[in-house]
């Protein structure tokens, strides 16, 4: 069994911390003093990050890092909470960023800050985003923002063979950095078909299991249970591979178990390149 590993947040930003806060703050000369507990009575995400943070400008504060797979009309009110109850906690300044990782449809504003009021009186609360489809994927490789390889394939111009050939060989220079190529192959399955991801790097289902992003791919579309959110994950994913799915084996699809759902879902990438190989996969597993 492949070794199951932690590749939410924590462990990206954890790579090279002080590389992090500098490029989300736009900050130079500071210093990550430790990584803070992000778990409050009424607000815990895995992908909430806090770090205490030294300036020899502004003195000690904290970056509270969000990072999200896709953009969440509730994460203004969110953010106002969580800044509100570690200031409380810390007792310091906070500086908060929100990373959206894909794009949301139909084009929408992406608010920066929470604004609200009642009876006269206001609340406000501004916080940076960093939408990961408009920063140029130069950067990770000139700035060496390890935290942002597995996700070179949705940054802008990373959607190429080359870019992700590129951070395939960053991550496999670094023992410590070999674990995230699963969430690399992850992301490029989005920009790239199933035999080029083949080629050029792994795919391991049972380390994307772990991936809170995995986990956030699996409940989109969710309405009437997981299983459910998973077949219609599985059909887009289809989709964008193979093109329209026909009624047949839309039909074997909607049958399948969870578990064999999850199978599909890794041969969707690894091995599927025409609907044949679908239809050839779907009529193996009935024999």
């Amino acid at each position: 069994m492949a070794k199951v590993a932690d590749i939410g947040s924590k462990r990206l930003i954890g790579l090279a911390p002080e590389t992090w806060v500098k490029w989300v703050t736009q900050q130079e000369n500071l210093r990550v003093v430790d990584f803070l507990n992000s778990d409050f009575q009424w607000v815990s995400r895995e992908n909430d990050v806090l770090l205490r943070v030294e300036s020899t400008e502004h003195g000690e504060f904290l970056v509270l890092n969000e990072i999200q797979l896709r953009c969440d009309p509730r994460m203004p009110r969110r953010i106002r909470a969580y800044v509100a109850l570690a200031e409380e906690r810390y007792n310091l300044p906070i500086y908060p960023v929100l990373v959206n990782i894909l794009p949301p449809s139909g084009n929408p504003t992406i608010p920066t800050s929470y604004r609200s009021e009642f009876l006269g009186l206001q609340a406000v609360q501004d916080y940076r985003v960093i939408n990961l489809w408009e920063v140029d994927v130069e950067i990770v490789f000139r700035d060496r923002l390890s935290a942002l390889l597995p996700f070179v394939p949705v940054l802008r111009g990373g959607n190429q063979a080359d870019v992700i050939r590129q951070a395939v060989g960053a991550l496999r220079e670094d023992q410590q950095l070999r674990e995230l190529e699963p969430l690399l192959s992850f992301f490029a399955s989005f920009v790239l078909e199933s035999d080029l991801v083949r080629q050029i790097m792994r795919w391991d289902m049972v380390v994307l299991r772990e991936s809170p992003w995995y986990q956030e791919i699996l409940k989109e579309g969710l309405q009437q249970g997981l299983q459910q959110g998973q077949t219609q994950v599985v059909m887009r994913q289809l989709s964008r591979r193979l093109g329209e799915i026909p009624p047949d084996l839309r039909q074997q699809i909607e049958g399948l178990s969870e578990g064999e759902i999850d199978e599909l879902l890794e041969a969707s990438v690894t091995r599927f390149s025409r609907l044949e190989d679908l239809r050839t996969w779907l009529n193996q597993l009935n024999r």
